[in-house]
């Protein structure tokens, strides 16, 4: 049996007839930019999210980039971020010219909020947290810590679609959450998409105008802009999955208990839930000190998995002008070094699941 890490064409072949519909609408529609399917989208993820406004973009990067760039961080500010995400997490400080500082992940891969007090100076302006792998962060106490310094909390949605904390959503604890719809996201485009949560208006007004050349009324330009729409076609096709979204999160919730119970080998550590938090498990993230071996072992048997991620942003060669080096956070480096992704997505058969189970198993 040969098993990708994800297969993308079940979903669709789900509701195709939806998004068939939804294509042609826009395509017959003859506005195919800022016109009534991004309205509508974001109306919709809006009361989704519970948040007062929504503004569509082109990606998740461009959301980070842009949200940051509202709140006026720039050069010399600094924001604090863990040390285990994606890059683009931090690619949306440094586009903005600030300096990322890192804290270490706790033992659900998200930002260990004990240790974010000792980051903050007095040039510290934004706490940007992640939801790492589609598990909400511990928002309480980084909330609070937000509110105590008086510093802004935007959080990276970009793989928590839905997912929740003492039932609140995430991207709606700070001033703007931040999501990506890249294709294999739990509410994924089929292409490039991004979005901002908000409820400021403020914000969400400089994000508007941000995203389309820095205008409100064309060529009447405002601010230095860039260009960062959400088309019509990806919104309309969104339209579409959004509607399925809780149905879709539920199905990965059920396949990651059917892991949970069934995996029983003791070289691995499973994916832990943080009390009082949800996971839409975007990414089924085990751990393992033999990880080559176990993923050349499986690819063996014709399962894909994948490594989230092999490279913690410090040591990227991208960033070798922040001076850091192995050894400056143990815990993201360990992590980089064990993690692995096992096969999950929407549509995913039981045999499938039972054929990966037997197979770590086995290891």
């Amino acid at each position: 049996m040969q098993i990708k890490c994800n297969v993308l064409d079940r979903q669709f072949q789900m509701y195709q007839k939806e998004y068939e519909e939804a294509a042609l609408r826009v395509l017959r529609s003859g506005w195919y930019v800022l016109g009534n399917e991004v309205e509508k989208f974001e109306e919709e993820f809006a009361a989704y999210t519970g948040r007062k406004y929504c503004v569509g973009l082109n990606s998740g990067l461009d959301a980070l980039i842009m949200s940051l760039r509202a709140l006026g961080v720039g050069g010399g500010d600094e924001v604090i971020v863990q040390s285990n995400t994606y890059i683009a997490t931090v690619l949306g400080i440094t586009e903005n010219g600030a300096v990322p500082v890192f804290v270490e992940p706790d033992e659900y891969f998200n930002m260990d909020a004990s240790k974010i007090e000792n980051a903050i100076t007095d040039k510290t302006k934004v706490i940007l947290v992640t939801h790492l792998y589609g598990q909400a962060s511990n928002m309480e106490t980084i909330t609070r810590i937000a509110r105590d310094y008086h510093l802004e909390l935007v959080e990276d949605c970009a793989q928590s679609h839905g997912a929740r904390y003492n039932r609140k959503m995430t991207g709606t604890f700070g001033i703007a959450g931040c999501f990506s719809f890249y294709p294999t996201k739990n509410l994924g485009a089929f292409g490039d998409a991004g979005a901002v949560v908000t409820d400021d208006t403020e914000i969400a007004g400089q994000l508007r105008m941000m995203r389309n050349y820095g205008s409100k009324i064309r060529y009447y330009n405002e601010i230095e802009g860039v260009n960062s729409r959400l088309d019509e076609m990806q919104a309309a096709l969104l339209r579409v999955k959004l509607k399925y979204i809780r149905e879709l999160n539920d199905e990965r919730k059920r396949l990651a208990k059917y892991y949970d119970i069934g995996i029983q080998n003791e070289k691995l550590i499973l994916p832990m839930l943080r009390e009082h938090a949800e996971s839409i498990y975007h990414q089924y993230v085990i751990r393992c000190e033999k990880r080559k071996e176990l993923q050349e072992f499986l690819q063996e048997k014709g399962i894909q998995t994948q490594i989230h991620y092999p490279i913690p942003p410090h040591l990227a060669q991208c960033y070798k002008r922040l001076g850091h080096t192995a050894g400056d956070f143990p815990i993201a480096e360990h992590l980089a070094d064990t993690v692995l992704s096992l096969p999950i997505y929407t549509g995913m058969t039981e045999a499938e699941q039972q054929y990966v189970i037997e197979a770590v198993n086995a290891f």
